[in-house]
């Protein structure tokens, strides 16, 4: 029996079909189709649309992906010591297909909670994960459509009802690719876990009797209980989605005492009342389509022009940057031009968890989109003034952000008196560090990836456009000689304004000229596979044009000196060299430059992606020079270049 989500109409799986019920592809294939899946903490992701092309927008996959998939579901069932999973070592385990019948389930079962973004392949690959899961003891917990913060705030608000997560998502990535998340307690697994599961798959994958394993445990599920777990879907979602809710609410207030919900929920109500707010919501057939958002914002008395709202209406390219919100960024503009209360615009990516902007600018009444970099520093204004106003002097606020956030990250912390710590690129990472520091004593209110755009705002663990949005909702609604925008503007010794905006705020940010992560220039493709050597090229090939270039450097930037920072994890080392890099040394490598006082100006960037095929780089550069930014860039990327020959030809 076809069964198909009440919300979107979209099918969902078939219980009564055995999607494994296929003569099994050869090792080969199946090794073959693995090699092409990046495994790292940030999600594993690879094509999965059957065709190969990463633009095909097809539901089907292959038999080999499809098999992958199970062993997604076997890895996580295994490292939660799942019965049906077989908690032995692979070469121990009977993977025969003789196993006559399914596993006993706990006492206790396992709950895990799976979701999935609004790509096309996203319901094949969760029927195969689902039944697995089932079938290894799992109590199954399935949303179907769900936005990456939706699925993550459930489990973060209600730990008790979701011992894992599996989500599925390639998040900006093209249409035909998709992925997996896993994760516990509203973020994403880090570290030790994460290599735990990427050593599992990897077991799995180069075991050729594992096929025959999952073929054996996915054909005898019984399809009723499958059917159960699909019958609950509705319910399980409208359940969700009542908790996300709450908990986008209660992290806006930064508070779940219902007192300060409601005082915030006042506040607005009684600011838009008199003063409407308009925003346009291009959600681009992305996840948030089938999530909370118009009827949260609506609830607040906030009106809500929504735009490409079903789930797998793409219009235009994933990733929100630059030309992506082109549509909503006219949209606004129109609208404004008819009713001046439309302000603000934002677009996802396609789980929903990244929502950059667009806003009005009453001065010239047009519509500008903000760079990503800008989106992060924006809120990080708008959430630190807020916490400086309310926390006792003598607080210990900090930052957690990634390496190639920004500079003007720490312009704004030094006005504001917060301390700023950085970590490598991955959300794991910032949200790991970030834990750290509040184990130190420490408050962190925010912590993002100002390179990716978004932010994350505790209690949350992901990035979220909902906590976005909610920033700029108190910014407007925060009045009088202690509102947000005076507090920030008293740090900065800005002149009084009398009326608060989004455009004041914007115009009074630090201003900085950096590389777009997903501009032509911020991505290259090096041969060299070994980190580690790269950088040691690099390094080398660094300290020679130095020492060629330093009197030019001087002459022309004012730079005349550096320093050098290596990031893994949610550490930050500085030094040259491989001393101060672990392992394969896939992490960060950045190098500041300083002027003649000591106050750094610049810096340039550089990381192998661990979601894309692709080495990502980025320069930083104080004021607003192009020429300056272009200069920095060109030499970086020329280093670069000369390291990858060097290191592939040794």
């Amino acid at each position: 029996m076809k069964m198909y989500d009440q919300r979107t109409n979209l099918f969902v799986a078939d219980p009564s079909v055995d999607p494994l019920d296929f003569q099994s592809p050869s090792q080969d294939s199946l090794q073959k189709a693995f090699a092409s899946m990046i495994l790292s903490a940030s999600g594993w992701r690879k094509v999965f649309a059957a065709s190969g092309d990463e633009e095909d927008a097809t539901e089907a996959i292959t038999r080999e992906d499809s098999l992958l998939a199970a062993y997604v579901a076997l890895s996580l069932a295994r490292h939660l010591g799942l019965p049906g999973a077989s908690h032995r070592s692979i070469e121990e385990s009977d993977w025969g297909d003789g196993m006559a019948a399914l596993p006993e389930r706990p006492q206790r079962p396992i709950t895990i909670l799976v979701g999935i973004d609004a790509r096309p392949t996203g319901p094949a690959l969760a029927d195969v994960i689902n039944r697995i899961l089932l079938a290894c003891g799992a109590n199954v917990r399935y949303l179907f459509i769900a936005a990456a913060p939706e699925i993550m705030a459930d489990s973060s608000a209600y730990p008790q009802e979701a011992d894992a997560f599996l989500y599925i998502s390639a998040s900006h990535n093209p249409i035909g690719h998709n992925g997996i998340k896993f994760g516990k307690a509203g973020g994403v697994y880090a570290g030790t876990e994460a290599s735990l599961l990427a050593d599992t798959m990897r077991a799995l994958v180069s075991e050729p009797r594992a096929k025959g394993y999952v073929r054996r445990l996915s054909a005898l599920l019984d399809s009723a209980a499958y059917e159960r777990t699909l019958d609950a879907m509705p319910s399980q979602k409208q359940r969700s989605l009542q908790r996300y809710g709450k908990f986008v609410l209660a992290t806006a207030a930064g508070s779940s005492d219902a007192d300060d919900e409601r005082t915030l929920v006042a506040q607005i109500k009684a600011f838009t009342e008199n003063n409407p707010i308009g925003i346009v919501a291009e959600l681009n057939g992305s996840a948030r389509g089938d999530s909370i958002d118009i009827q949260f914002l609506t609830s607040l008395g906030i009106r809500v022009h929504a735009m490409n709202a079903k789930p797998r209406q793409i219009v235009h390219p994933i990733v929100p940057e630059g030309e992506n919100l082109e549509l909503c960024r006219t949209t606004l503009e129109t609208l404004y031009h008819s009713d001046t209360f439309w302000q603000i615009g934002y677009v996802p990516d396609n789980d929903g968890d990244r929502g950059n902007l667009v806003y009005i600018r009453q001065s010239d009444g047009k519509a500008h989109i903000l760079e990503a970099q800008e989106v992060f520093a924006l809120v990080a204004v708008i959430e630190l003034s807020d916490m400086r106003r309310k926390t006792e002097k003598g607080t210990r606020l900090a930052i957690a952000v990634n390496g190639p956030t920004s500079m003007r990250i720490d312009d704004i912390c030094k006005a504001l008196g917060v301390e700023v710590h950085r970590a490598e690129v991955g959300e794991a990472n910032v949200v790991e560090l970030a834990g750290i520091l509040r184990s130190q004593g420490a408050v962190v209110r925010i912590l993002g990836e100002g390179s990716n755009g978004g932010n994350i705002t505790y209690p949350a663990k992901v990035r979220d456009p909902m906590n976005t949005i909610m920033s700029l909702v108190k910014l407007l609604s925060s009045s009088g000689d202690d509102s947000i925008m005076m507090t920030w503007f008293r740090a900065t010794g800005a002149k009084k304004i009398q009326n608060t905006s989004i455009e004041a705020i914007i115009d009074s940010l630090p201003v900085y000229t950096t590389t777009g992560a997903f501009s032509q220039g911020g991505k290259m493709h090096v041969a060299c596979t070994d980190q580690g050597k790269l950088k040691g090229e690099y390094e080398r090939i660094f300290a020679r044009d130095w020492n060629r270039m330093r009197a030019e450097l001087e002459e022309k930037w004012g730079i005349v000196s550096w320093k050098e920072y290596q990031m893994e994890g949610p550490v930050c080392r500085e030094g040259v060299g491989s001393t101060f890099r672990t392992g394969a040394g896939k992490g960060g490598l950045k190098i500041v430059f300083h002027d003649a006082t000591g106050e750094p100006t610049d810096f340039i960037w550089m990381r192998g992606s661990g979601t894309e095929p692709v080495f990502r780089v980025l320069v930083d550069c104080k004021g607003d020079c192009q020429k300056r930014h272009d200069y920095l860039l060109e030499w970086h990327r020329r280093m670069i270049e000369q390291a990858d020959t060097a290191a592939t030809r040794r």
